[in-house]
């Protein structure tokens, strides 16, 4: 029996492979920055409640946010060690599985843009260059949590249009207050930040928004997918609910940019259950 798990910071998806069946399920998501091991171990537990299923499991494959080193990688992994003691577990950065995900066995690019974002090079084995990710206070451009910031910006600054004030006033159901205590005062502001895009899909239509997302998606390929060697000749691949809901717009930037769009991946999950299998085997 084998586990696949691909966790954003957000939600993580898992799936149990046992001989031709798979069983899917779905949990919080885990980032070693901001959750212990101790967090993690109380949600699987609850999650995979058959001591005898854990029992079974003889390897775990898991790609997750900020599993970047080897210290965040031993956060998720001494709390997967509790769940499914008799695996051998392995714990990757979600750039991997992106990777495996979108290009299986070929040479390509791939994006993750969900609550935070991210990008390699990979050549169809490994993940060999990635542009570096500062993390939701200095980088994650393109992903919710910068596209919600920007939102939240032209609120404030006056630069959104007055017709769309009261509709995202009454979205966020509070003022100033309100979204400085959630952005400053809890655990996850990148979270609660990339929940903001709900508001952007509501109005995709208007021109701010398709101005905004545009720039969102620019400053990410220009800051990072254009500076990969080859990336006009290789496709640019991308995992996410941001990408995949917003892709027209992506399109579009890639196009102006002589870059060819490959794959558009809400839930990567299955695509490494059949690049898990085929390995197996």
């Amino acid at each position: 029996m084998i586990v696949i798990a691909d966790s954003g910071s957000t939600k993580a998806d898992w799936a149990v492979m046992h001989q031709d069946e798979t069983r899917n399920l779905s949990t919080m998501g885990f980032n070693p920055v901001f959750h212990n091991s101790d967090q993690i171990y109380g949600e699987l537990d609850k999650a995979f409640i058959n001591t005898q299923e854990r029992a079974m499991v003889e390897g775990v494959f898991y790609y997750g946010s900020g599993c970047w080193d080897q210290k965040r990688k031993a956060v998720i992994k001494q709390a997967l060690n509790r769940i499914f003691n008799n695996a051998r577990i392995e714990v990757q950065h979600d750039l991997l599985g992106a990777a495996r995900a979108s290009c299986g066995n070929d040479p390509g690019i791939s994006c993750i843009m969900g609550t935070g974002s991210n990008s390699c090079l990979y050549d169809g084995v490994d993940v060999i260059d990635n542009v570096t990710n500062l993390g939701y206070m200095l980088g994650d451009e393109g992903s919710g949590t910068f596209l919600g910031k920007m939102l939240i910006q032209t609120y404030f600054y006056r630069e959104m249009p007055k017709e769309m004030a009261p509709a995202f006033e009454a979205f966020i159901g509070g003022g100033k207050s309100t979204i400085l205590d959630k952005v400053y005062g809890k655990e996850t502001p990148n979270v609660y930040l990339a929940s903001l895009t709900k508001f952007m899909a509501e109005t995709i239509d208007h021109p701010f928004i398709q101005r905004l997302l545009y720039k969102g998606f620019a400053t990410f390929i220009d800051r990072h997918v254009r500076k990969y060697k080859g990336h006009l000749g290789l496709p640019i691949h991308f995992i996410g609910s941001i990408a995949y809901h917003f892709q027209d717009v992506l399109r579009l930037v890639l196009e102006e940019r002589s870059m060819t769009a490959g794959q558009f991946i809400q839930k990567p999950i299955d695509e490494l259950v059949k690049y898990h299998s085929t390995v197996l085997n």
